[in-house]
This record gives C-alpha cells, structure tokens and sequence, in this order.
C-alpha cells in the first residue's frame, strides 16, 4: 500500500502504517539500536538518543549529515530533522502486536521526494521481514517498482 500523501498547510505530509505482530518494545529496539538500525538503514546511526541529541546519516562520501532529534517519548515516539523536513515515527500498542506509523513532514513536492518516499516504503517492509525472521532479497528491485509508483502519483 502506498503512502497516504496529503498537503497540509504550506507543505505535504506523507503518511505511512505498518501493524507489526511484536511488541512496542522489540519495535522501538529496531528504530534505536544502531546494531537493528544497521540491518534497515545501514547509512543511519543514532548517536545521541535524547531530545536535542542526534542521529548521524552517511552520505556515503566521507562525509555525515547530523539530524537533530525534535521529538522523543522512549518507546512511542522518535522525530529527527531530515534537511527541511522532518521523519517522524510513533508506535502505537495494540492487541498481539503494535501499529508503527511513519509521517514525512516535506516542505515541498521535488523530483527527489518519489525516491525517498519509495526508500521509505522499502525500509518499512524490510524491518517487518527482519523481526519476522525472513530473508531479505532484491531490496533495490523492490526499490525501483515502489520509486515507479510513487514518481507515477507525485510527478504528474
């Protein structure tokens, strides 16, 4: 399923859900152990996981980007600056699982947005495959069909 992409106010919130059959707890460890991290998003590294604290993104360069954390509630919520906009993720409890809600603040719509928003949707499915014990393959090919699409609804 695709992101649900509204704009909202001077800019567009990108809006996905994911129910996970696992605790809040093993959820939040995915998103804040750099070990877990580096198994979905190897190019992102927490380095100081409090409000105001960081995350480090590799631009894969030799040079790291600092994304400061604006919103934290250990366990429930993680929110970091992304260039100009923002990524937020909650975790909601539920029976036999959680739901794990990703929202995309984006300033604007650019050529760029389909790729991020595909590698989103990619990163989603892919820790729901790691904490389910499956193998992860042709992550770049599932890429490339999800950047279709979302070019396809963004670019008109």
């Amino acid at each position: 399923m695709l992101a649900d992409i509204r704009q909202a106010g001077q800019g567009y919130i990108a809006y996905f859900e994911r129910y996970l059959e696992h605790s809040a707890r093993e959820v939040w460890s995915w998103l804040t152990e750099n070990d877990k991290l580096a198994q979905w998003f190897p190019e992102l590294r927490i380095d100081d996981l409090r409000e105001g604290g960081a995350v480090r993104f590799d631009m894969q360069n030799g040079t790291f980007e600092e994304l400061k954390i604006i919103g934290l509630r250990p366990g429930s919520v993680l929110e970091y600056a992304w260039g100009g906009d923002q990524v937020r993720f909650e975790i909601h409890p539920e029976a036999g699982g959680c739901r794990l809600i990703l929202i995309e603040k984006l300033v604007k719509i650019t050529d760029h947005t389909p790729k991020d928003l595909a590698g989103w949707h990619v990163c989603l499915n892919v820790i729901q495959k790691l904490m389910n014990g499956q193998a992860v393959e042709r992550r770049h090919e599932e890429w490339k069909i999800w950047y279709e699409k979302y070019k396809e609804i963004l670019l008109k």
